[in-house]
């Protein structure tokens, strides 16, 4: 059993598998969220009161069998925040999972502790799911690479859901080369370019802090040598806040229809924040989120428009880095209302988004997205890959 140092890992006995014998991946280990299921296992999804409530997961996930197939081994199932419905990582159940890359900041959520194992070392591979911003936050966070894919890109059968219109399965690597073979195995082989041009968004930039930006602008600078000069353009007139509210009214009704009636039936304990949120999904007025719909239908027609000929998007994946684990709750939800105000761009229109780990900021990562027409992913892969070598990082 490997060891985890950083409490990456839901606590108790491990689940471990062996991959096939031969394969693109074999002799690479891979963890993954405790959302997807395992045969013969109870999937907790971060809550002690689902764990009691469900019962073991009678076949593996998609993913957890593509993996397998392709040679990997499956060495555990990772932390994630209670129902996936948090960017910070906190679990108080399990315990927080150590930013490796930072330990006195938060790891990021909801997969946390995918996003801590692959920054410690612990694994090659780790499977998370994006709704909000859960596979590039804790990327940003922990100084790794991560991918939400385009929204059906990748197959959440066996999965738990939290907003099934907007839920995506992505991955965690320490290199680029890795993240994109393991694309290789969970990707359609078809797919739209990413060839240009590169479109620096400047809402997204303005919205970061300025050490931020400074800290990408290398980065920035080796995209535009892969790509070409970049063009700054303006894709949100409404403002960043406009499309966190669209995303949160219309996220949340999909959350309380997914999960309410177990909430309802089970009344679960939930850690701070989490309980909260649940709450306010009850309550959404439904005249915002067909409000927020509404908005989601504007900006797919704008953004898929801008982005059809192989144009990508360029801007930073957090405006700061992780906030300290001293932070309060008011502090906290700050900071995810900025940071969702940028996840929302490819989260509303289901775009595929690639993180780089690009810059540091007081000593903790800040990461580089890169953002591609629905379809795209294998192409926005190779893509980082190369501007990752232009960068001089791991690739």
């Amino acid at each position: 059993m490997v060891d985890d140092p950083v409490g990456a890992f839901v606590p108790g006995p491990r689940t471990q598998r062996a991959g096939a014998s031969e394969g693109p991946l074999a002799g690479l280990t891979f963890a993954v969220k405790d959302l997807y299921d395992t045969a013969g296992d109870v999937t907790g999804y971060g809550n002690p009161d689902w764990a009691r409530t469900h019962a073991p997961a009678t076949v593996d996930a998609a993913v957890v069998t593509a993996l397998l197939e392709a040679g990997a081994r499956l060495v555990g199932k990772t932390k994630t925040v209670e129902l996936a419905y948090g960017l910070t990582g906190e679990n108080v159940w399990h315990g927080t999972p150590t930013n490796p890359a930072a330990p006195d900041r938060f790891p990021g959520g909801s997969s946390c502790g995918s996003a801590a194992a692959v920054a410690a070392g612990i694994v090659d591979i780790a499977m998370g799911s994006d709704t909000g911003g859960s596979v590039r936050i804790p990327a940003s966070y922990c100084g790794i690479y991560g991918i939400r894919p385009s929204w059906g890109a990748v197959s959440l059968t066996g999965a738990c859901p939290l907003g099934p219109a907007y839920d995506t399965a992505g991955w965690f690597t320490a290199d680029a080369g890795l993240l994109r073979s393991v694309g290789e195995v969970l990707l359609a082989p078809a797919g739209a370019a990413a060839t240009g041009p590169l479109l620096k968004i400047q809402e997204a930039w303005v919205n970061a802090d300025p050490a931020t930006a400074r800290a990408l602008a290398p980065a920035l600078e080796a995209a535009e040598r892969v790509l070409g000069a970049a063009l700054s353009i303006r894709l949100a007139p409404e403002g960043l806040g406009a499309f966190y509210e669209a995303f949160r009214c219309a996220q949340a009704v999909e959350a309380w229809a997914s999960l309410g009636p177990w909430i309802e039936a089970t009344n679960p304990t939930f850690g701070p924040g989490v309980k909260e949120r649940f709450a306010a999904a009850k309550a959404m007025d439904p005249a915002k989120a067909a409000a927020g719909r509404a908005f989601r239908r504007v900006v797919h027609a704008r953004i898929r428009a801008l982005l059809g000929g192989g144009a990508v998007l360029v801007y930073p994946t957090s405006p700061a880095p992780a906030p300290l684990l001293s932070a309060s709750q008011a502090e906290q939800n700050a900071v995810r209302e900025r940071t969702m105000g940028v996840t929302a761009i490819a989260g509303l229109c289901g775009l595929p988004e690639v993180t780089i780990p690009a810059g540091r900021v007081d000593g903790a990562p800040v990461g580089l997205s890169l953002v591609g027409a629905p379809g795209s992913d294998r192409a926005l892969l190779g893509l980082a890959e190369a501007v990752a070598q232009a960068t001089g990082l791991p690739a």
